[in-house]
């Protein structure tokens, strides 16, 4: 009786959801819509290059906004075990903290911001290609 009600206790105690893998990968959707995003931004990067503008906002709620996509794009790519999500997640979390770096530094010269507006601009690019890697790969990412 006893061996009964314990076999009948582990059929009937809910199986525990395993976490995906994948966060991107499960529909080309994201892959695709990270890709444009990124791809936008790697524009606007360099179209600040190519007309001189090498000014940079310094108020809170800029700062502030880039905390946020800070810890949001950490925890996003802490939670993923997908080497090509990892890319696209790192790259921004790098980008943004760059961002962030740049509307704290009141002083920073003209020269510096358009280095980092550089750099920046590649990282945009490099986001881009990580979030295109991800898009069909939904078939494969269910294992």
């Amino acid at each position: 009786m006893d061996r009964q009600v314990a076999e009948q206790g582990k059929k009937a105690a809910p199986k525990g959801r395993s976490r995906p893998h994948h966060l991107m990968c499960r529909t080309s959707l994201w892959g695709v819509a990270g890709f444009l995003g990124c791809a936008y931004f790697t524009w606007v990067s360099f179209l600040h290059v190519t007309r001189n503008e090498y000014d940079w906002p310094h108020d809170a709620w800029t700062a502030a906004t880039y905390l946020v996509w800070i810890v949001l794009l950490a925890l996003l790519a802490f939670d993923t075990r997908c080497l090509r999500e990892w890319a696209f997640f790192g790259a921004l979390v790098i980008n943004f903290v760059v961002g962030f770096g740049l509307t704290l530094w009141h002083s920073a010269p003209a020269a510096d911001v358009r280095t980092a507006r550089i750099w920046t601009g590649a990282l945009w690019t490099v986001a881009a290609l990580a979030s295109l890697a991800t898009v069909g790969r939904a078939g494969k990412s269910q294992k």
